[in-house]
């Protein structure tokens, strides 16, 4: 799912970069300072979660939009992720790349 959205993005003109675990992406997120993160809930080393409130503390993540894309299909995963600090919430099964692409492009111009 992570290169099919990393191929979407590209073509609408984003430079993209792929953690593949919470930890990881913690650090990109530090070394690399993105304009925004996708960020799933369920990952390895660091759930999604953890890495959210970890970037809502301070430094560069403090103030980064975040949109959560996750299997979790419940309003609680929703509610926590949004009252944690995450500027949206989308469910990949009900996200297509169309979708994730516009909401991408929305929250950019926020």
């Amino acid at each position: 799912m992570a290169r099919a959205i990393k191929e979407r993005l590209a073509l609408e003109g984003f430079e993209v970069a792929v953690a593949a675990d919470g930890l990881a992406g913690l650090a990109a997120a530090d070394e690399f300072s993105p304009d925004l993160i996708l960020l799933d809930l369920l990952m390895p080393k660091m759930d999604g979660m953890a890495m959210l409130k970890k970037l809502r503390q301070g430094g560069r993540g403090k103030k980064t939009p975040v949109i959560i894309l996750s299997n979790l299909n419940n309003d609680q995963a929703r509610r926590d992720s949004l009252a944690a600090g995450a500027n949206d919430f989308m469910t990949k099964i009900n996200a297509s790349l169309e979708d994730i692409a516009a909401v991408t492009k929305k929250q950019l111009k926020n």
